[in-house]
């Protein structure tokens, strides 16, 4: 080459060293060779993109495992990575031995390589010699094995039969590989395609529905249960001279068909066609075998999972209720999330149950309607289907028009019947039930549309949380009794409120609340901040109670719990449209109001009262008003509990907006005798309440009333709360 003239170009310097070029991306699975490289692959020479599994095909299984180690070598230590490695023909004789040099590249991002590089021959002994021989034998027993454990990974690990039928696509036989695949089911007499591999799509038609009568090797396979090889076309015109023109059009060269049995019975057959002549010599065989026998095993197991999802989910489906008919200015919207493992069925449920019309339980016209929320111990069968013998229970003792505290308390009483507690003469299905008793928690609330009156019973569930027209969030306690199941004469208190126009009431299971590993105390704090955050409808809100437990981010939101627990999730919400203009109330300004009864029995329900009163003042300005607040309202409840015989009744609101917001704290009982000032000594036990009030409130007074009195006094939020 004289000084000055250009250089040659690259693809003419490596055609002259017989040299190869070629270019491998795993993200595709697509391997691209120019024509030499393709040469030496034992392929025609001509530049092409082939799939790992044709490049896999052609080099010696056992250098095919080295490479794999080698590029993720020289990947993380930034060098070449340099491989010998032997090339098969289509019969599984080396043919050649090439050296590959290449530069290989990992993307983080797609979790890939991407690798360039040369294939160069070398000299080896001859194939086919004793000296070429002798290293092959044992490698291919070697490499048989270790690729049948690979291949036994592989299904073992697929969860669906498109999985099962991927891996399965995906195989790379050692010194042989199929093109074309094919899975056939039986469906009464008659063959089905389960699944195909290395056609074009339609066609498996002239397969599809085709009678095990049929003169076809897959129908053979299925009736005599014995395997089918056909070396070549001839040998396949020859024994199925009826369907050889189905064939022929593919193109392929030698097929095996062998039975997929489980269990000694055969559920179908798979169909290896290869592009090349196979001679199915007794190793060849049994790989085939083997994993024909794999094949069926993975496609049982998948079936199996898939039938139990498909059935779990159904029973699912079939047992929650469609939310209806609609209540007049109420929203309703309901969520139900199965635990993420097993067959995600459990005790969960939620019921919408229009109520029937009376005089003696609503006005006229009707339009009163139950909801319902519950949670059977457990998340498995046995659980779901008490959850649906419960549910039918619970809403025919509804329609019959029995009152909340009834219907629990029948509830009660026939899931105790059916868990048949230690009951004599109990047989061996009934001894199952008592070694592993169930209960249920419920919530069952009866709702008046016209008037927002709710009516609540319950049974050892979450109380219900209100969601404020202003965002406010309290949690309302609840009298209830002990769990469905427990007791069959246990009692169910009814508690008695009102849902203010534009309030959202929540029920729900405590799946909501605990799942991601929190505790009660963390998850209301997790599901507070949601609700007080979110300003879309109803339906939005169930949404995003769901995403915010269950969903990505909840990975964010751990709770203390070293587990991350996984439990059912249903979430009920009933949401009273706020007033149009016109229809506010008459002092003009919207209220957010707590109310609660405090019983002569139930001193402990003082300190539920002080913990409404400081969330209905979550955002009150002065924290030394709401602690003076607190202060009087204790006051007022304890001299009700000591000085008199009846219950109190507490109405706590807050009315106003910018500098002219107030709270009210009333508290009612039904005692005549009105409260006088006192000048207690300094030892005195009692006697302090009215002077409290005088020198902490800025207004109060004594109402009295028709039967008793009532007991109110006013803080003004300062001025500067405002600026």
């Amino acid at each position: 080459m004289r000084t000055g003239e250009p250089l040659p170009a690259l693809g003419d310097v490596l055609a002259a060293l017989a040299t190869g070029l070629w270019h491998w991306d795993t993200a595709t699975g697509l391997v691209s060779v120019d024509a030499e490289a393709a040469r030496l692959l034992g392929l025609p020479a001509a530049q092409a993109s082939l799939t790992e599994a044709q490049v896999r095909a052609r080099i010696h299984p056992v250098d095919w495992n080295e490479i794999t180690g080698v590029i993720q070598l020289a990947a993380t230590e930034g060098t070449l990575a340099e491989v010998r490695v032997r090339i098969m023909d289509e019969r599984g004789r080396i043919i050649r031995v090439v050296r590959s040099r290449s530069k290989p590249s990992f993307d983080p991002r797609k979790k890939a390589y991407e690798l360039t590089g040369t294939l160069q021959e070398v000299t080896e002994p001859t194939p086919g010699s004793p000296a070429g021989r002798s290293a092959v034998t044992g490698d291919w027993r070697r490499s048989r094995e270790a690729f049948l454990l690979d291949a036994g990974r592989a299904l073992a690990e697929a969860r669906s039969t498109a999985e099962v039928l991927r891996v399965a696509a995906g195989l790379s036989m050692p010194g042989f590989s199929p093109d074309g695949l094919a899975v056939f089911g039986v469906e009464g007499d008659r063959l089905t395609i389960i699944g195909h591999h290395g056609q074009k799509p339609g066609d498996e038609g002239p397969f599809v529905h085709m009678s095990l009568e049929t003169d076809y090797p897959a129908a053979e396979v299925v009736r005599t249960g014995r395997a089918v090889y056909l070396s070549s076309p001839s040998e396949y015109k020859e024994r199925y001279p009826l369907t050889w023109p189905l064939a022929e059009r593919f193109g392929r060269q030698s097929w095996a068909f062998l039975p997929l049995t489980v269990a000694g019975r055969t559920m179908g057959a798979w169909m290896a066609a290869f592009a090349y002549p196979v001679t199915f010599a007794p190793d060849e065989r049994s790989v085939l075998t083997t994993v024909a026998r794999m094949l069926a095993q993975a496609l049982s197991r998948a079936g199996t999972a898939e039938s139990e999802r498909e059935l779990s989910e159904g029973l699912q489906r079939s047992m929650l209720p469609v939310l209806g008919p609609e209540m007049p200015g109420m929203d309703v919207a309901a969520r139900y999330v199965p635990t993420g493992g097993g067959l995600q069925v459990g005790g969960d449920w939620y019921d919408m149950i229009p109520l029937p019309a009376g005089a003696s339980r609503t006005r006229a016209g009707g339009g009163r309607t139950a909801l319902v929320i519950g949670d059977v111990q457990g998340h498995d069968v046995r659980a779901a289907g008490l959850m649906g013998q419960l549910r039918i229970a619970l809403r025919a003792y509804a329609s019959e028009g029995h009152r909340p505290d009834a219907v629990l308390s029948r509830a009660s009483r026939f899931l105790h019947g059916i868990l048949d507690r230690g009951g004599e003469g109990a047989d061996n299905d009934n001894d199952d039930a008592a070694a592993d008793p169930r209960f249920a928690t419920c919530l069952y609330v009866e709702v008046d549309p016209r008037s927002g009156v709710l009516e609540i019973a319950r049974a050892g569930h979450p109380d219900p949380v209100i969601l404020m027209a202003d965002g406010t969030v309290l949690m309302r306690p609840t009298a209830g009794g002990l769990p469905l199941g427990i007791d069959p004469d246990a009692d169910y208190p009814t508690t008695r409120f009102t849902l203010e126009p534009g309030e959202t009431l929540l029920l729900c299971t405590d799946g909501l609340i605990e799942t991601g590993g929190h505790d009660l105390d963390t998850g209301w704090r997790r599901i507070r901040t949601i609700l007080e955050q979110h300003q879309g409808e109803t339906e939005e809100l169930a949404d995003a109670l769901v995403q915010a437990v269950h969903g990505p981010s909840s990975h964010h939101t751990t709770g203390p719990l070293a587990d991350r627990r996984e439990d059912d999730i249903a979430v009920l919400l009933l949401h009273r449209r706020a007033l149009g203009r016109g229809e506010s109330e008459a002092d003009g300004g919207e209220a957010r109001r707590t109310l609660l009864t405090v019983a002569q029995a139930e001193p402990e329900r003082i300190a539920v009262a002080r913990q409404q009163l400081r969330q209905l003042l979550h955002d009150w300005y002065s924290p030394d008003q709401v602690d003076s607040a607190v202060l009087l309202l204790s006051e007022l409840l304890t001299n009700v509990l000591v000085h008199t015989d009846a219950e109190a009744l507490l109405v706590a609101e807050v009315r106003g907006e910018g500098d002219e917001r107030r709270m009210r704290v009333e508290v009612t009982d039904n005692c005549d005798d009105l409260p006088h000032r006192r000048r207690p000594g300094e030892l005195a036990s009692s006697g302090r309440g009215l002077l409290l009030i005088e020198l902490l409130a800025d207004a109060w007074g004594v109402d009295p009333q028709g039967r008793g009195k009532s007991i109110w006094f006013e803080l003004y939020e300062p001025t500067a709360a405002r600026r």
